[in-house]
């Protein structure tokens, strides 16, 4: 699958330099594809009602028996609201419970940090709880481990449907089936984007202004719209 005509910097092709060194593959490190290290990709791309742009879960990372779930969302508004509640110890909360934060993706003021990996509530940690699935519009490094949805697109802060999730509602998460759905009426959706007013965040100038006019969303690469061909 390789291109062995492609130059490299020693200015040979790649073809020439690996013919110095046949045995050159560690199939311990480079597997053949009848016998790859997973048969499925480490991450697959979600849709539904909570996330009709898209959003992502680690699988790789992730606990299987969480693949196929649907739970009740404890919600938090913020990254503020989830510092002050996630380890009170009257938190609303079971392990079966679905963790949602809003308002941590690229316009809500945060600018989409490394915050969807929410910790366990410590009350859980302490009753032995490892993994939950959560839920964000924030993304996570690489190295983090658990059944964490990310990039919900579009996000809270522009008005997405993670921006109507409630305590109590119910989300439905399926990997094998791609999707991620608010478990919801669409007249009591209707109602709730009547209701709902965008969040405040403003800046006078330079470039937290130019940011947050011309962020894009998550499946975008929140890229800047002016750098986008027309």
């Amino acid at each position: 699958m390789l291109h062995l005509d492609c130059m490299t910097v020693t200015g040979e092709t790649l073809g020439e330099r690996l013919s110095h060194v046949p045995s050159w593959v560690d199939r311990d490190v480079i597997r053949p594809l009848a016998d790859p290290y997973q048969k499925d990709g480490g991450l697959v791309a979600l849709f539904g009602s909570l996330a009709p742009g898209g959003a992502i879960v680690k699988r790789s990372a992730a606990d299987p028996r969480l693949f196929e779930r649907e739970g009740r969302a404890v919600v938090f508004s913020s990254l503020d609201d989830l510092a002050a509640r996630i380890d009170a110890p009257d938190l609303d909360v079971t392990a079966d419970d679905f963790l949602v934060l809003q308002n941590a993706g690229p316009k809500s003021g945060y600018a989409m940090p490394e915050a969807g990996y929410l910790p366990i509530p410590a009350k859980l940690a302490r009753a032995g709880v490892k993994d939950m699935v959560r839920i964000s519009d924030a993304r996570m490094s690489g190295t983090a481990y658990g059944t964490i949805v990310l990039h919900v697109s579009p996000e809270a802060a522009v008005g997405g449907p993670l921006a109507l999730v409630r305590n109590g509602d119910r989300i439905r998460l399926s990997v094998s089936g791609r999707r991620l759905d608010l478990v919801l009426g669409e007249a009591e959706l209707a109602q709730r984007r009547a209701a709902y007013r965008p969040l405040a965040v403003r800046a006078e100038r330079g470039y937290a202004r130019l940011y947050l006019q011309s962020v894009l969303q998550a499946e975008m690469g929140c890229d800047f719209d002016f750098l986008r061909k027309a």
